[in-house]
This record gives C-alpha cells, structure tokens and sequence, in this order.
C-alpha cells in the first residue's frame, strides 16, 4: 500500500481576479474549492492513475471534516488524525496574479496526536510505500520527517520525501529513495544562484552525496532533471502546453514518478511519466487525469 502525508492539510480556495486592485473591493472571475496539501495531491493523482494510497495526516474542524469529505468524494482513501482544537487551513490561491497565494497557519499539533501518528505509522509493513510531503505546523520541530524515517528504519519500507529547506536536508542521512526539490527549492539550500540545467544537475548530486538515493527536480517550464541511484542522469524539456494552474504541479510530478516506478521498475520511464503527469496538471484546472497523462506522453514521444 502506498501512504501519503500531509501534515497540514488545506481547503485550497483557487480564485481568478481580473484587473485585481489593492485597498478595493474585487470580484472573482473564476474560482474552484479543493482538498489541498501535497500529500493530499499525491493521493489524488494517483487515484486518477488508477493506483490506491491511503491519505494521512491531521485535520481539524469543520474545515478539516470538509477535507476529508471532498476527498473522500473523489475516491480516495483517508485515515487522518483529528486534533481536537483548531481548524485546518483554508489557504487562497489568486492564480493569475504570478501564484500569489495567502496560506493559513493550521491547528496546534499536541504530543498526544503526534504519538497517534507514530503509532499509526507501526503499522506500515515490507514494501509499503510512504510519502512525506509539505510543510508542517510551526508546533513540530524540523527534525519530524526524519525522525519518522528513523522510526520506520528497519522495516524495508520504500519513503518519498517532498519538502523544503531543513525538512527536506535533515532527511537525508536517512537515504530517502526519493526527493523532489524544485530549482528554487536547490538554490535556498546552498544559497546559490542556479544559472541553468548544468547547475541544477551540480547541486542535484550533492544532494545524492549527502544521502539522498534518487532526485528528482522540476524546473516548471523548463522542464526537469532526475539523478539515478545507478548514477544516470535524465533531462526532459517541459512539454507543450498552455499554463493554467500550477498549484499541485510538483506534487503531481511525485505522484507521476512514484506511480510508474512502482508498475516499471525503470527509472527513465518513471521520469517520463513524472513529468508528464506534473505537466497535465499545470495545464488544467484540476489535478491531472489518466488520460490527460496518456496523451502528454504521446505527445513527448513524437518529439523525440
């Protein structure tokens, strides 16, 4: 079974704004409410492949009950933790405003719910799969992704990782099977300027030197760059296509990888699929669908 993490689920309230004007009234042109989170986006996606996880996380509220509704709505499987304070996070997305987005804080995560979802996580078996992604709530210290990693370290499980900053870099004396930072994401990590693909790549395997197996890393129309465990590098340009929403792109491109590793065992596919799938997203409205994949890979092959 594969297993998603959100740590901090969100209503994602994704609005378009004509001609927006600060200090006056605005109206939306276009607007859309979804079960957000990138662990919440992995579950999705994957679902839309065709491929069963099982989304966990805390919720919290109304808000947090409205999570779990929607998602549950759409066929997906869900075991989160509910906290008893608080409301889980709407966070607004103006989409044609260069991704501005107003993000809410989330509920205090307690020592109680916290060892729920370690306990929880004594459950997962040889062969599950977990992804670790997004932020999390200011009331866990930076170390938790890893120190999840080290709880399940002995049990053959294959971990994912999608994150930022010290969240991301604490896990990789653990030796996640995958991280997928973006080229913004790299150059915050060693505070350097990243002038193309080439630099991307140089920064890419350090991140393989301090621990990481495999990384993945989207450039949003640029494309992307995925560096093997068996020291292969792979490039693909994006491909083409009009941008429509590109909340939940990368996530979608985890989602994408992760699906066709598990069913090819074969790095260079699963990168295809990858990013295929983060491009299906960024040109629709919603998280990509099976067939929006299918006909994106088409579409890359003929370019070949």
């Amino acid at each position: 079974m594969i297993y998603t993490m959100t740590f901090n689920p969100a209503l994602d309230y994704i609005v378009a704004v004509d001609d927006f004007r600060l200090g006056m009234t605005n109206r939306t042109t276009e607007e859309i409410l979804l079960p957000g989170g990138k662990g919440i986006n992995v579950s999705i996606v994957l679902k839309n492949l065709g491929v069963e996880s099982t989304a966990l996380g805390f919720i919290a509220g109304f808000t947090g009950k409205e999570i779990k509704r929607k998602l549950e709505a759409l066929g997906c499987i869900t075991d989160f933790i509910e906290v008893p304070e608080g409301i889980s996070r709407i966070n607004m997305k103006l989409k044609n405003l260069e991704g501005t987005e107003i993000n809410g804080q989330g509920p205090h995560i307690g020592p109680d719910s916290l060892n729920s979802l370690m306990s929880q996580l004594d459950r997962l078996k040889e062969k599950d799969v977990l992804i670790l992604a997004g932020s999390i709530p200011t009331s866990l210290p930076d170390s938790v992704y890893k120190d999840i990693m080290e709880r399940l370290a002995d049990k053959g499980i294959l971990i994912a990782v999608d994150a930022t900053k010290d969240l991301l870099v604490n896990v990789l004396s653990m030796h996640p099977f995958l991280i997928k930072p973006n080229n913004h994401e790299l150059e915050e990590i060693f505070g350097a300027k990243l002038q193309g693909k080439e630099d991307v790549i140089k920064y890419a395997r350090r991140l393989q030197i301090m621990g990481a197996k495999n990384v993945l890393v989207s450039m949003a129309g640029e494309g992307a760059v995925f560096l093997s465990e068996a020291e292969q590098t792979f490039q693909l340009a994006a491909p083409e296509g009009r941008l429509v929403n590109a909340v939940g792109a990368g996530d979608s491109m985890v989602a994408g990888f992760m699906a066709g590793w598990l069913k090819y065992r074969d790095y260079e596919t699963a990168f295809k699929i990858g990013v295929a799938t983060g491009s299906a997203s960024a040109f629709s409205m919603n998280l990509a669908t099976k067939e929006e994949v299918e006909a994106l890979l088409v579409q890359m092959e003929r370019k070949r």
